[in-house]
């Protein structure tokens, strides 16, 4: 952990204020030291009050992502988030977390940008990724799993997200089959997942994850408005992207650890629970395969078990859903 991220969990862990002799000796650095650190925070945007009394005290938090402040809330995380990034821009979280892979970062690294200029969601279809308005990042995961079993890490995904969703703005998120979250019946929330892989073991996984968390109405291209939203819309005031991403991070972290120790049947629970794709009768077009049938239940390996309309039942490891009326 940085140094500003000990400062700033100091000042979290002390809502009363906390002086500049005990961060200094907390930290081994000088008063001076402190005081130094304390400055390029203020720069950053973070309102920090000083009195000879109280000492320093944390007043409020700038709407940025700061991988420093990011770190600090995150301390306790085993896997997910114990090493951030935050880019100003960049083309697609994705395509860092890929070369950071390939150069052997460890798993757990996250990689957020205020904004993006080729975001992707699933099929090669662009996201929108205008700046400061959501979250765009993503994560590297090397699992111990087999290839079939991938499938697994975007149930836990979208199982995580859609938890934080709702724990942070009480709205009451839906999982559609499978990567996306509703609320109202419009998404707010998407993953793509990338995969690299051998015959018998994953190398990497990466987790590209979007939140549409402040975007107005008019912000959506016309042609997305029926089907898109964003939680500042649903809820009707604006959502804190760093208590957020901080929420979305740690359950993510969680779910990881309880996929890691055999417990994915606990993950696909509550993701059945909470999907409205199971039960319905669906299209879904893989490819040029087109099938229609109703969505029974989740695999083992995370997969979607369609008993397709000639009686057949189907294990679709991935595909375009429709919800049929």
């Amino acid at each position: 952990m940085t140094t500003d991220a000990k400062i700033l969990s100091a000042l979290r862990a002390n809502p009363d204020g906390v002086s500049g002799a005990d961060l200094a000796e907390q930290l081994h650095i000088s008063r001076t030291a402190i005081w130094a650190h304390i400055e390029e925070l203020r720069r950053l945007g973070y309102d920090i009050e000083a009195g000879p009394h109280l000492g320093y005290r944390l007043v409020s938090v700038p709407d940025v992502l700061h991988a420093d402040d990011l770190l600090a809330r995150l301390y306790k995380t085993k896997v997910v988030g114990r090493d951030i990034r935050v880019f100003e821009q960049t083309t697609s979280t994705n395509d860092v977390i890929d070369k950071l892979a390939r150069d052997g970062v460890k798993e757990g690294v996250v990689v957020f940008a205020e904004s993006q200029t080729k975001g992707r969601g699933r099929l090669g279809r662009k996201w929108l990724s205008p700046a400061y308005k959501g979250l765009w990042f993503s994560v590297l995961l090397r699992p111990e799993l087999h290839p079939q079993e991938a499938t697994q890490l975007t149930v836990l995904a979208a199982t995580a997200l859609r938890r934080a969703i709702a724990s942070e703005t009480g709205l009451h998120p839906e999982i559609k089959w499978p990567n996306d979250i509703l609320v109202g019946g419009k998404k707010v929330a998407g993953v793509l997942t990338e995969l690299s892989a051998e015959l018998d073991r994953v190398k990497h996984v990466i987790l590209g994850i979007g939140v549409d968390v402040n975007l107005g109405t008019g912000e959506f291209p016309a042609d997305l408005r029926k089907q898109a939203s964003s939680l500042k819309i649903e809820t009707g005031r604006p959502v804190s992207r760093a208590d957020l991403a901080t929420a979305i991070l740690s359950e993510l972290d969680n779910d990881y650890v309880r996929v890691g120790s055999g417990r994915f049947a606990e993950i696909a629970d509550e993701w059945e629970a909470h999907c409205k794709t199971i039960g319905r009768d669906v299209t879904i077009q893989i490819g040029d395969r087109r099938l229609r049938g109703r969505a029974e239940s989740l695999g083992e390996s995370g997969e979607l078990l369609l008993r397709t309309e000639h009686g057949h039942l189907e294990r679709i490891n991935g595909g375009d859903v429709t919800l049929e009326k």
